[in-house]
């Protein structure tokens, strides 16, 4: 075990309280599935054969997980570090010892795993620890889509804004950014898919991509109507439960009507995930230009989302 130093003591208070912020953190140190994470991780990680040694993985894994649950630039994970020491402990950064990551080496790290893949491997490897656990994906999806704000100022050094980034129209306001999509397991709740998009895109052109194929049934709202043959091709056993069209010129169609009351009962589930991520983690403005570092970071944040949405129904695996 590591000798502490001085430094990373607390300043012995006589009345300390615990934070919220500080029990968040005890609970994901404890059911996280670091070693999982890392395993992916470890194969492309610098070795230190050349030039300055890296840092260690486990405290950049860290960092970059504090970075998704607090919203943080690689600039104010920085100066985080710093400034808490309740995200010290949990980094193990020990100033007695060596300073805080910098910016641009939590940057390398990120443009690491961007490299090589490794965000949409973390969800897939959260759905798989989950699995072992029983929390398993069934035959039932849940289709939907979230609009992420982007910046629609032209003050920028290219004087442009994002030509990824596309406006859409929803009820009577204007929209300028891009779409999350998910796929969400009917029963249990948690996505097991993801596809970005910019925000002019409709929603029932990512549906195929967003079925595991296993499906019995697929619900949506109405943006997804009329999409019963995709649904067939990409899960033929499925059967297509999207909301319907209810008025017409003669009236409503009270029948349809009752019936998609009852499957939004059920495709309530899929604002979950959107709640955790936009309400809990803040992330409702993207942080990087370009679809693909955007949607790197989503498959990032959608597999802590996952975590945090079980993390009262299972423990680490040395329990």
């Amino acid at each position: 075990m590591v000798q502490l130093t001085l430094a990373s003591q607390g300043n012995f208070e006589k009345y300390r309280k615990q934070t919220r912020r500080e029990k968040f953190l005890e609970e994901m140190d404890r059911i996280m599935l670091w070693a999982e994470l890392e395993s992916l991780i470890e194969p492309h990680y610098p070795k230190g054969e050349n030039g300055r040694p890296p840092l260690g993985l486990s405290i950049m894994l860290r960092i970059y997980f504090l970075q998704h649950w607090f919203n943080l630039s690689d600039r104010a994970a920085e100066e985080a570090l710093y400034d808490s020491a309740a995200l010290r402990g949990f980094a193990g950064v020990d100033l007695g010892r060596a300073p805080a990551p910098d910016e641009a080496t939590i940057l390398n790290f990120r443009h690491l795993l961007e490299a090589r893949d490794l965000c949409g491997a973390m969800l897939d490897a959260v759905n798989h620890y989950l699995e072992a656990r029983g929390i398993r994906i069934g035959t039932g999806t849940i289709v939907d889509a979230t609009i992420i704000h982007a910046p629609c100022s032209t003050k920028n050094s290219s004087g442009k804004r994002d030509p990824e980034m596309h406006q859409t129209k929803k009820g009577n306001q204007w929209y300028f950014g891009m779409k999350a999509h998910i796929g969400v397991d009917a029963r249990e709740g948690h996505a097991h898919s993801l596809c970005s998009s910019a925000a002019s895109v409709a929603d029932k052109h990512m549906l195929p991509d967003l079925l595991h194929g296993n499906e019995r049934k697929v619900w949506g709202d109405g943006g997804y109507q009329g999409q019963s043959e995709a649904i067939r091709k990409a899960a033929p056993q499925a059967q297509d439960m999207t909301s319907r069209r209810t008025r017409y010129k003669y009236g409503v169609d009270e029948v349809e009507r009752r019936k998609n009351r009852t499957k939004a009962k059920i495709r309530a589930k899929v604002e979950h995930p959107f709640r955790i991520l936009k309400r809990v983690f803040g992330f409702v403005k993207v942080r990087y230009r370009g679809l693909k570092k955007n949607h790197d970071h989503l498959c990032a944040a959608f597999a802590l989302v996952n975590v945090y949405m079980h993390r009262k129904r299972f423990v680490p695996l040395a329990a």
